[in-house]
C-alpha cells in the first residue's frame, strides 16, 4: 500500500515549443510538508496549476491517492481531497467571514445543489464554517466583510476556506508573500495547526518560513526538480546553493 498522498511521474508541461515543466518525479507522503522553492519563472506555480487541473500535463501522470487525476477538471480533483490557495487573495470581499466559510463547508456536507434549503437553517454547515472560524482566529470578525479584513486576515480567511471542505492534501502558493516578520511568524504557526495530519505542499520564497515548516525541501530550476531532501541537507547540498540560494549561501542568514 502506497504512502505518497501525491506522486507526480515524468511530468512534462509545453506551451507551444516552450518546455516549462521538464520531467518531474516527486511525491508528498501522507501527513507530509514539503516546500518547492526555485528561482523567479522556475515552473513552480505551473507545477501547481498542474496538480490541480488548472492546466493539463503534456505528458506523465499525476497521482492522488493512487488516483490518476491529470485529465481531471479542478472540481474533480477537489472533490477527491485536494484544495489550494492562490499567490493572489481569492476571497469573497462583499461576504463576510463566516459567509465566505458557510460556501466553503457546503458541498463536503452533502449539500450539492440544493437550492430548497435555506442556508440559516443548515446547523451543521454554521457548526463546521465556526470551527474552522475559531481556528484561522477569525472568530471575533465573523460578521465583517472579507474585503475590509487586513491582508493577513484576507491570507488567513484564504487558508481557511482552503481547509474548510476536509481536504487533506493542501497546496499553499505563497502563504506569506507581502507579510511583514510578525505577521509571517504568525501565518507560520496558523499553517502549522491548520494542516495538522494533513499532506502539504508549499511554494514560498521566505527562506525562513520554508526552514520553519517543511520536513522535506523539493528545489525547482527551469522545470526540473535538482534536489529533494530534509531542510538540513538542502542546506549543504552544492548544487541548490549555487542553482537557487547563491554561490555564498552558506554565509546567508537564511542558511
Amino acid at each position: 500500500m502506497t504512502t505518497s498522498a501525491l506522486e507526480l511521474r515524468n511530468v512534462r508541461k509545453q506551451f507551444g515549443s516552450t518546455e516549462i515543466i521538464r520531467g518531474v518525479n516527486l511525491s508528498a507522503n501522507k501527513g507530509e510538508r514539503l516546500a518547492i522553492i526555485g528561482p523567479n519563472g522556475a515552473g513552480k506555480s505551473t507545477l501547481f496549476n498542474l496538480i490541480s487541473g488548472r492546466f493539463g500535463v503534456t505528458s506523465g501522470e499525476i497521482l492522488l491517492h493512487g488516483q490518476a487525476i491529470e485529465q481531471l477538471p479542478p472540481y474533480k480533483i477537489n472533490r477527491l481531497g485536494l484544495s489550494r490557495s492562490f499567490q493572489i487573495t481569492n476571497i469573497f470581499h462583499r461576504l463576510s467571514v463566516f459567509e465566505n466559510l458557510r460556501c466553503a463547508v457546503l458541498w463536503s456536507l452533502g449539500y450539492r445543489y440544493s437550492f430548497w434549503h435555506k442556508l440559516n437553517a443548515l446547523k451543521d454547515a454554521r457548526v463546521q464554517a465556526e470551527q474552522v472560524m475559531e481556528s484561522i482566529g477569525l472568530a471575533w470578525r465573523r460578521d465583517t466583510s472579507a474585503g475590509l479584513l487586513t491582508y493577513a486576515e484576507q491570507r488567513a480567511l484564504e487558508i481557511g476556506i482552503t481547509i474548510a471542505g476536509g481536504a487533506n492534501v493542501i497546496l499553499l502558493d505563497e502563504p506569506t508573500a507581502g507579510m511583514s516578520r510578525s505577521e509571517s511568524d504568525a501565518a507560520v504557526n496558523l499553517i502549522t495547526k491548520v494542516t495538522r495530519d494533513k499532506t502539504l505542499l508549499m511554494v514560498e520564497h521566505d527562506m525562513s518560513v520554508v526552514f520553519g515548516l517543511a520536513d522535506r525541501i523539493a528545489v525547482v530550476v527551469y522545470g526540473e526538480v535538482i534536489a529533494c531532501d530534509t531542510p538540513a541537507a538542502i542546506r549543504e547540498n552544492a548544487k541548490v546553493q549555487e542553482a537557487y540560494l547563491g554561490s555564498h549561501a552558506p554565509d546567508q542568514e537564511v542558511l
